[in-house]
């Protein structure tokens, strides 16, 4: 009797166990560049209308910060699923280190840079970077954000990144880099021209994007951290025609 009792408990557990299984299969967390995460949300949106009308049941929670920090929360055991970084440095790491599925690295998108102010005709090449009248000029943090590294490079090649040492403002992210230029509380920033090119908002101010011989390809990789069938249907849409059309209309260059 005992034994037959302990049999039911324990084919019960085992369901119990595999039905939270397949309920946190349904949901995965998906690490995103700051500066791709407005194409992100609605690439996201897209895909999970796209599965309501499959009967699917699906969840997709985004998380967004600067590449750098994603990366070191990984190193220390974050659970993610899918690390969309904005460059291709740290998910090859990841891949070295054995931390993602082998063969699941690709560059989804290439990003450009620009120099940006609210200002309207206030920017229309470098010449405001040589300006003794520059108070502030923002750039994401080099150590952690791919395009403060696309900013700095852009600086040392003109010859400028000494010079403007003590006017630098560091964004932790590319996001409060442009939070920076758009409060005024500095006239210029390096930012991501799809910052700039987001539908919901219109633009405003003035740009000079800057020529890609001046800093190393912004190439913006993914990477699968666990293997989920719905982590592994996501990435398979982000290469579909309907996704890469949004990518394109946030000011990405297609790879």
């Amino acid at each position: 009797m005992f034994n037959a009792e302990f049999k039911v408990i324990n084919f019960l557990l085992i369901s119990i166990g595999l039905s939270f299984t397949q309920i946190a299969a349904d949901e995965i967390k998906v690490a995103v560049a700051s500066n791709f995460y407005p194409a992100m949300k609605e690439i996201v949106l897209q895909y999970e209308s796209n599965q309501s009308q499959s009967s699917e049941n699906h969840k997709i929670v985004l998380i967004s910060g600067s590449s750098g920090k994603h990366f070191a929360q990984i190193i220390n055991g974050a659970p993610f699923d899918i690390f969309f970084s904005a460059d291709k440095v740290r998910p090859t790491l990841l891949e070295k280190k054995g931390m993602s599925e082998s063969g699941s690295r690709f560059t989804y998108a290439l990003g450009r840079l620009v120099l940006w102010s609210s200002l309207d005709g206030f920017v229309e090449k470098d010449e405001r970077l040589y300006n003794n009248d520059l108070r502030f000029l923002a750039i994401a943090n080099p150590k952690i954000a791919p395009y403060g590294v696309a900013a700095r490079e852009t600086l040392i090649s003109i010859n400028l990144w000494e010079e403007v040492q003590s006017k630098l403002i560091r964004g932790e992210n590319i996001a409060q880099t442009f939070q920076f230029v758009n409060s005024g509380n500095a006239e210029l920033g390096f930012i991501s021209f799809s910052q700039l090119r987001n539908p919901n908002y219109p633009l405003v101010g003035s740009f000079w994007e800057v020529p890609q011989s001046f800093y190393k390809p912004i190439e913006q990789q993914v990477v699968l951290l666990k293997k989920s069938l719905l982590a592994k249907d996501f990435l398979s849409y982000i290469g579909s025609d309907e996704s890469l059309n949004i990518i394109s209309k946030y000011g990405y260059d297609l790879p």
